[in-house]
This record gives C-alpha cells, sequence and structure tokens, in this order.
C-alpha cells in the first residue's frame, strides 16, 4: 500500500455551492467536486448561508460560520465526506428549528 504525499498543501481560492455539489477552486488551477450530501449542514443550510464562507488561514480550509461547519482541504482531497453523527446533525437541526420559528 502507497502513501500520498504531497508536493505542496493543497490550498483553497475559490468555493461554489449549488443544490447538488460543493466545488472548490485551488490555487493551482484544479477545481474539486463532491456532492453535497457529503456535508449534511451545508444541505440542510439556505442560499444565502451557503454563500456566507471564509477561507481559513491561507486556505487550508473553508468555514461557513453560521453552519458551524469547518472542511479542510486535505479531507476533501482524501475523498473524506462529514464525519457528524447522525445525532449531533439531528440537535443541530432541532436547535434551527426552535431558532427560526
Amino acid at each position: 500500500m502507497s502513501t500520498l504525499v504531497l508536493e505542496t498543501e493543497p490550498i483553497a481560492v475559490g468555493v461554489t455551492v449549488t443544490d447538488d455539489d460543493l466545488s472548490i477552486d485551488l490555487s493551482d488551477g484544479r477545481r474539486i467536486v463532491v456532492p453535497l450530501a457529503w456535508y449534511p449542514r451545508l444541505l440542510h443550510a439556505s442560499g444565502t448561508e451557503r454563500r456566507h464562507w471564509q477561507l481559513l488561514g491561507d486556505g487550508y480550509a473553508i468555514e461557513w460560520p453560521d453552519l458551524d461547519e469547518h472542511i479542510g482541504m486535505e479531507g476533501l482531497l482524501a475523498g473524506r465526506p462529514s464525519g457528524e453523527s447522525p445525532q449531533s446533525l439531528n440537535s443541530w437541526l432541532a436547535s434551527r428549528r426552535l431558532h427560526s420559528g
């Protein structure tokens, strides 16, 4: 089994979220597209919440502060979806319902 060794750290420079996909533009010109279903908080977010993101550090991760969602570039490139448990997601969804109504 071989181990992936990155020549340079992957750095995000742009983010687009649609109803189906999360697309990340990297500084080296690549674009990574993954299913939005990989990140349930983004899947359940409004368009406004999805557009309110910021890069952390030099782009090693992306944060959606309104959703308490953080996605690291290393995990994204490794193909790792959100590790949030169903219980945690359900608690977060219940909290959103309480604050919206």
